[in-house]
């Protein structure tokens, strides 16, 4: 057993994640202009389980990515089924339409993400034949929920000026021959003054078994769960940070206690007096409560 209980890929591990942003865009919506994304009934702040999991594997690219075994597979502007390829050439497989074992191993040992997260890696056809790289389908043992703001908040889209222009006509004053544009142009900025979230999240070992994952590929997680927005900062997504990381571990594999009684546990509430919060000291954190039979809780954050 692993002396780090919380590292330890044969006990399940659920685990609470807060984390604030400050004047930015903590994940925009495509479909709302690029506003902080919202519950319309609640107005309470949305940041999606995959954007979450993009924080992780870029940090896990940039730490550990010249490793053989921390490739990210889902990359940014990445060709997936070039990947795929790799594990057929490595096995030594030919493409075709069932799903190779091997190769899917090979992407299980090779991939950080493809071990943790799952994958589902069973298209990718060649060009001649019209064959698949087929390396199957695999369930991650780590799961992860939306994150949802404590309080309501109160998106804002704000204008800015750009006084310089790509092309002279851009604005339709002046001609392509000035030396200097006419006017400038309007923009849109969106982001939100404060707002603090929770996010919930979830390690099975019976998954992590079958992916192979190690002691250190959890505490890398655990890293990178702590330090991903130190390695993301932007002027559009303002000041984020994590504040709160805290694990509860099982002593059984299948669970001591159901996850939803131990997230109760943990409780954000404004304090008092505080009716517009804009930092985290606005808020009182409250770990509480005697922990089930079996179950030990570590605070990695907060």
């Amino acid at each position: 057993m692993s002396e780090k209980i919380y590292t330890d890929a044969a006990h399940r591990h659920d685990f609470v994640m807060l984390f604030d942003v400050t004047d930015g865009n903590p994940n925009g919506d495509p479909d709302a202009g690029n506003l902080p994304r919202v519950d319309p009934e609640t107005m309470h702040g949305l940041v999606t389980d995959v954007c979450l999991k993009r924080k992780v594997r870029d940090y896990v690219d940039v730490l550990k990515g010249r490793e053989s075994n921390y490739k990210i597979y889902v990359q940014h502007r990445g060709i997936l089924a070039n990947e795929q390829k790799r594990a057929y050439e490595a096995v030594k497989a030919e493409a075709g339409d069932s799903p190779n074992e091997e190769a899917r191993a090979w992407m299980c040992r090779n991939f950080f993400d493809v071990r943790m997260f799952g994958a589902v890696m069973t298209t990718g056809k060649t060009k001649d034949s019209g064959k698949k790289w087929n390396c199957g389908q695999v369930r991650g043992p780590v799961q992860l929920t939306f994150a949802r703001s404590i309080d309501p908040i109160i998106p804002l889209d704000v204008s800015i000026t750009r006084v310089a222009l790509t092309n002279a006509g851009d604005t339709g004053v002046g001609s392509e021959d000035d030396e200097k544009a006419g006017s400038g142009q309007m923009g849109r900025k969106a982001l939100l003054p404060y707002g603090l979230y929770k996010a919930h999240g979830f390690f099975t070992p019976h998954f992590a078994k079958d992916t192979g994952v190690s002691s250190e590929d959890i505490e890398t997680f655990w890293a990178a769960l702590i330090n991903m927005w130190d390695i993301d900062h932007s002027a559009s997504r303002g000041m984020m940070a994590v504040r709160g990381l805290y694990v509860f571990t099982h002593e059984n594999s299948l669970g001591n206690a159901p996850a939803h009684a131990l997230f109760d546990k943990v409780s954000v509430e404004r304090k008092d007096g505080v009716t517009a919060p804009r930092k985290f000291q606005d808020y009182a954190v409250n770990v509480g409560g005697d922990l089930p039979q079996g179950v030990t809780l570590t605070r990695l954050v907060g």
